[in-house]
């Protein structure tokens, strides 16, 4: 079995992805966490990394300790952070310590962050060099046990750049019709784990969700996910509305057999592993959601 046969056949079709910051709670609270949402089935668990967040390596060093039988996900390990030889250090480390039980998902993050370290912002450009010095330091030092790297990848050249120097994509807050576009340019053998926003409610309230995701998007210059939106077909007034297409598409709204439905089209338009965000206000909440969605939608 090839590594990306295996790492579908552990992902299986539906994982968690929780928030790292502001929300994420005490390590204790998120270990609970994490042992709970495994126990309902979730084949995998993913946070990131940005302002404000725990180091990656370091915090997934301490959930794969503490949390056996659960593949976890760095959803994504920020390339300002670190150089890539070490990431890809870290990751080896990890795999090594817990063979099976760990992907690396690298992003290149935005603009404000490239800003920070006195660069511009070229994320394919970044993301390229990243690879090769990760890649370098793999030929000189090979990791023990392999593990799969995937890319946070929205746009069709950092998709393209999953597909040939890497193991896959992990594309963030993209809206349903994206995964059929992501899986056209990936083709059928690399992974594509998509993150999706779910809300056990009504369409106003996801209205609410993505209102505030908007505003969110535009006050941190996040303009990558609204580029995305664009790219697919959305104009600046559906952005604005936001419409009912926008909403429906990009918030999996409804009760809990209505969301399970509507990840069927997730998963049918190329999805290998769909990773579950609820629109929720607290670290808490958020875990309560996908308990009482887990029944319903994992399989």
């Amino acid at each position: 079995m090839t590594l990306l046969e295996d790492t579908r056949a552990r992902l299986g079709a539906i994982g968690a992805w929780l928030p790292s910051a502001p929300l994420a709670p005490p390590p204790d609270v998120e270990r609970a966490a994490t042992r709970r949402l495994a126990g309902l089935g979730y084949r995998s668990v993913w946070s990131g990394e940005g302002p404000g967040t725990r180091e990656v390596f370091a915090h997934f060093g301490d959930l794969l300790a503490s949390v056996p039988d659960v593949v976890l996900g760095a959803g994504i390990a920020n390339v300002w952070l670190r150089p890539g030889r070490t990431a890809r250090r870290g990751g080896a480390t990890l795999a090594h310590a817990h063979p099976g039980r760990f992907v690396l998902g690298v992003g290149v993050g935005h603009a404000f962050q490239a800003a920070a370290h006195g660069e511009q912002y070229r994320p394919v450009d970044r993301m390229r060099a990243y690879l090769s010095e990760m890649d370098a330091d793999a030929a000189e030092n090979p990791s023990p046990v392999p593990f799969p790297r995937v890319l946070a990848a929205v746009g069709p050249q950092m998709l393209a750049l999953s597909r040939d120097h890497a193991d896959g994509a992990h594309p963030f807050a993209q809206p349903v019709s994206h995964t059929a576009y992501a899986r056209e340019i990936l083709g059928p053998g690399k992974l594509l784990i998509p993150q999706q926003t779910f809300l056990l409610g009504t369409r106003e309230d996801a209205r609410q969700s993505v209102r505030r995701r908007v505003a969110q998007s535009r006050e941190h210059r996040v303009r990558a996910y609204l580029a995305g939106w664009k790219r697919l077909g959305y104009t600046e007034a559906d952005i604005d509305g936001p419409s009912d297409r926008l909403v429906d598409d990009l918030v999996l709204w409804g009760d809990a057999k209505t969301i399970a439905k509507r990840l069927d089209e997730v998963l049918d338009a190329g999805a290998d592993h769909v990773l579950l965000t609820p629109s929720a206000p607290t670290f808490e909440s958020t875990v309560d959601a996908l308990a009482e969605l887990a029944p319903a939608a994992v399989r």
